[in-house]
């Protein structure tokens, strides 16, 4: 009884887990922030500083909706972008685009400023090629700026690079910048120096720092408001990574399996958090869904280690999962691609953390589940013992030292007859005797004596 009620309680707080995590992804999408409705900029207002640094993803395209709807609101001079980002996803990148045009048709100009030693680069080339003027402080890089489709053929990596190509130079065009230099940076994947942008006018200007930068652009009077990521956009962020949701989803499901195997509970509820974590982050990002079918086969392959215990089948469902993560991210729009060292690192760790869970079931789990049959009232199936009362059909036996109740399925046994365990239903054994053959005297075993 305390058996099933243990799996109850499991089955109902994975519920309540799971309808939790529900509820609070769905108000942090409904949260999400749109532009504000237009108004005319102010002179004297402040300057939004945006701290953009920060991959280009959900997160800091969230992120930048929300500075220009707070400009938007503060009727500000002008927004400042403190950049740093290796860039990201295309489709981000084209939505803080937007959101920068947004600012412009309500009179708030966008500067973008990349820090000293920062980058510019790839999605976040194409992002600071839309503002109003490009500085570049001693150190920083902007671009390369070639789109990945990640996993495409060729014929649809040359469309995607073609369409960008034709982007990136209407960008460059509207702020008057140079577009055969951005042709290189799409075309030949060509990065440009804070010196080498301002000397073929990709760049506006250079300066030393923010404050430089906003002495340059006349706004050193205005007051400042800084802002960074929320919480929120921050996981966002996180979450839009398609590594990190497989390994979300692969530590999940293990962690599921191995408290089946150790109970604790606490790593069920944990596990369940990783998965709709890793399952959320999957569909922010639109991962494909070979990757998503990849998975889930291993995870069915994880959750039959439950039936073998004997640790191989974990082994080869987080290495087949290993695959399907690094599959999440196939036919997406990345500049950079998000396939690289780091990566393979990672992916690396999580096999090795596969292999460590299967030899635990293995080793250590195993033998206590096996010892557990070995030493348990299973044990005791088939056993001989011998009849210490009379059975009419109830009375007691003893089976290897042990007296135990007894209730006898072959008609009436006298004391002292041999008896075989046929059943154990609690502290009750239900017994056989034994039909011993004509003119055999046995050994009794229980008592020594013949």
């Amino acid at each position: 009884m305390l058996k099933h009620k243990g799996k109850i309680l499991r089955i109902s707080i994975l519920g309540f887990v799971c309808a939790l995590l529900f509820l609070l992804a769905a108000s942090c999408f409904q949260g999400s922030t749109a532009v504000a409705s237009a108004q005319p900029a102010s002179a004297s207002g402040p300057v939004i500083i945006a701290n953009f640094n920060a991959p280009v993803d959900p997160g800091s395209s969230t992120f930048m909706a929300r500075v220009v709807s707070t400009a938007d609101g503060q009727k500000a001079a002008a927004i400042v972008i403190e950049m740093n980002t290796p860039g990201g996803l295309v489709s981000d990148m084209q939505s803080v685009v937007s959101s920068i045009k947004a600012a412009n048709s309500t009179g708030i100009p966008t500067y973008t400023f990349i820090v000293p030693d920062g980058f510019g680069a790839s999605a976040g080339s194409y992002i600071a090629m839309a503002s109003n003027k490009i500085l570049m402080a001693p150190g920083s890089a902007i671009g390369p700026s070639t789109p990945i489709v990640v996993g495409g053929t060729t014929l649809e990596q040359n469309h995607t690079q073609a369409f960008f190509l034709s982007y990136m130079q209407a960008l460059a065009t509207e702020w008057g910048r140079n577009t055969t230099a951005v042709y290189y940076m799409v075309q030949s994947d060509e990065a440009f120096s804070a010196t080498q942008a301002v000397e073929y006018h990709v760049a506006d200007g250079t300066a030393n720092s923010l404050s430089d930068a906003i002495n340059q652009l006349g706004l050193a009077n205005n007051p400042q408001t800084t802002l960074s990521e929320n919480l929120y956009e921050q996981l966002l962020s996180a979450l839009s990574n398609t590594i990190l949701d497989g390994i979300l989803f692969l530590i999940g499901i293990v962690a599921i399996v191995l408290d089946f195997l150790h109970p604790t509970i606490v790593l069920t509820i944990l596990g369940v958090i990783a998965i709709v974590a890793g399952l959320v982050g999957a569909e922010v990002v639109g991962a494909s869904s070979l990757g998503i079918i990849i998975l889930i086969v291993a995870a069915a392959l994880i959750v039959v280690e439950l039936k073998l215990g004997h640790g191989f089948a974990i082994m080869a469902g987080v290495i087949l999962g290993a695959f399907g993560i690094y599959f999440l991210s196939f036919n997406l729009q990345y500049s950079p691609s998000p396939i690289g060292n780091l990566a393979i690192f990672e992916l690396s760790l999580v096999v090795i953390f596969g292999v460590l869970a299967g030899l635990y079931i293995r080793w250590v789990i195993g033998p206590i589940r096996r010892r557990t049959k070995l030493t348990g009232a299973e044990a005791l199936l088939g056993k001989t013992g011998i009849a210490i009362t009379d059975l009419t059909p109830k009375g007691e036996v003893r089976v290897e030292g042990i007296i135990w109740r007894a209730e006898s399925s072959s008609g009436d046994t006298r004391k002292g007859e041999r008896v075989t365990v046929k059943a154990v239903k609690g502290l009750v054994v239900t017994v056989e005797k034994v039909q011993e053959s004509a003119g055999s005297n046995p050994t009794n075993s229980e008592t020594g004596t013949k």
